[in-house]
């Protein structure tokens, strides 16, 4: 029988992840520290939120996301190609994605209730994503 410790190494998936190109030699600890670091950032913006405003929106508006995507995007793979790859697919699709934060708002304020304004605004920005890239694709840029 296979030890516990090889029974679920990343390596288990080598010929799924040779498929898709990836090389990924992590071990299940380095992935859980990557999904506590990011599960702390979602928290503090949603705790510092609670307190004031201003600063949970600007913890939220510094692109943490992404910058935690790179690093760990070079660190599992050291491809510099797909991370300036995907730097510029985030930077296009930011632009679909803005007029989520004057659509909820504007829901909200007009006394539609949390979740149907949000479903909504995701709807939108769904919506633009598509139009957005259908419209840099008419124009030779392809994410």
């Amino acid at each position: 029988m296979t030890p516990p410790s090889q029974r679920w190494s990343m390596n288990t998936y080598a010929p799924i992840r040779g498929l898709l190109g990836v090389r990924c030699q992590e071990s299940m600890l380095q992935y859980a520290i990557k999904v506590l670091i990011t599960a702390v950032v979602v928290v503090a913006v949603s705790e510092l939120g609670k307190r004031s405003s201003l600063w949970g929106a600007v913890l939220a508006s510094l692109p943490l996301t992404s910058l935690l995507a790179f690093v760990w995007l070079y660190r599992s793979t050291g491809n510099i190609e797909a991370i300036a790859s995907l730097s510029h697919g985030i930077f296009w699709l930011v632009l679909a994605s803005l007029p989520l934060f004057l659509i909820l708002p504007a829901l909200l304020k007009s006394g539609v209730g949390f979740w149907p304004a949000f479903a909504a605004s995701c709807v939108v920005t769904v919506g633009l994503y598509f139009g957005l890239v259908w419209v840099l694709g008419r124009f030779g840029v392809r994410l």
